[in-house]
């Protein structure tokens, strides 16, 4: 299993995962040139990848998922709804729907789409199992519900959210509607319970770790690596490789 964050933040979020014999991404938020741009950066052919899924429709995480299937000649694979709100970036563009809360099957993989709370249509995570494991992503989520943490249980690599600092997001320079906004159950996680769900998740064949979303105004890479620096001390379960999501560069390529 191989796992890359392509670009992680509000400007654009793109994540590539290779399981089994399957390549996705896992959002297309950048443009259709900067995504094949940091594909082929680190060391993957854009041409290779067998579809893109989509977790919901916010800009930043469908930029160029249709141009990039047209241009590959890939599916998008969306739940109905998403579809629906999106129409105008997936035209002329091969769909594959699926119902959120059901699990399908795509080539050897079988995908699970597990809604989470966000201010959009229909937004999801996804729980992916191979026959190398589990893999897991939750981000855009305003609350860690208890159908989350099952469907994160268990995974090998991870792809969680971790937004913001509640002391620079009060202190910070957004209007107060946009913070009650970032802060309410369909907004986004804080580093605080990013890490609680972790410490909640956590077992012995947790191996790669992408922490993801970081606000670039309401907080820091280093308060993220603080985070995760009180996970791997305070518990003795697993000790995953962690990258911090960046928005203007590929992380490593993680191979577990």
């Amino acid at each position: 299993m191989k796992i890359c964050s392509l670009a992680s933040g509000s400007k654009g979020n793109c994540l590539y995962l290779e399981a089994g014999d399957t390549r996705l991404l896992v959002d297309a938020g950048l443009s259709l040139r900067e995504t094949t741009a940091r594909l082929t950066r680190s060391g993957i052919d854009p041409s290779s990848v067998h579809a893109v899924l989509v977790t919901h429709e916010h800009i930043d995480h469908i930029r160029s998922a249709g141009s990039f299937a047209r241009r590959f000649k890939v599916p998008v694979v969306v739940s109905y709804a998403t579809r629906q709100a999106a129409e105008g970036y997936l035209e002329k563009t091969e769909l594959l729907e699926f119902e959120t809360g059901y699990s399908f099957t795509f080539r050897d993989l079988l995908i699970d789409p597990f809604p989470v709370s966000h201010d959009c249509c229909d937004p999801v995570g996804f729980a992916v199992e191979s026959r190398e494991g589990r893999f897991g992503t939750a981000t855009d989520l305003g609350t860690v519900t208890r159908l989350v943490r099952e469907k994160l249980k268990g995974c090998r690599a991870l792809n969680l959210e971790s937004n913001h600092d509640p002391e620079m997001l009060l202190n910070g320079p957004y209007p107060w509607h946009l913070k009650q906004r970032i802060k309410s159950r369909q907004g986004h996680l804080s580093n605080q319970e990013s890490l609680e769900l972790l410490h909640e998740i956590a077992h012995d064949r947790l191996e790669a770790l992408v922490m993801a979303h970081l606000s670039e105004a309401n907080n820091h890479p280093d308060r993220v690596v603080e985070t995760t620096a009180s996970f791997l001390r305070d518990q003795n379960r697993c000790a995953p490789r962690i990258t911090i999501g960046d928005q203007h560069q590929a992380g490593p390529v993680m191979e577990i």
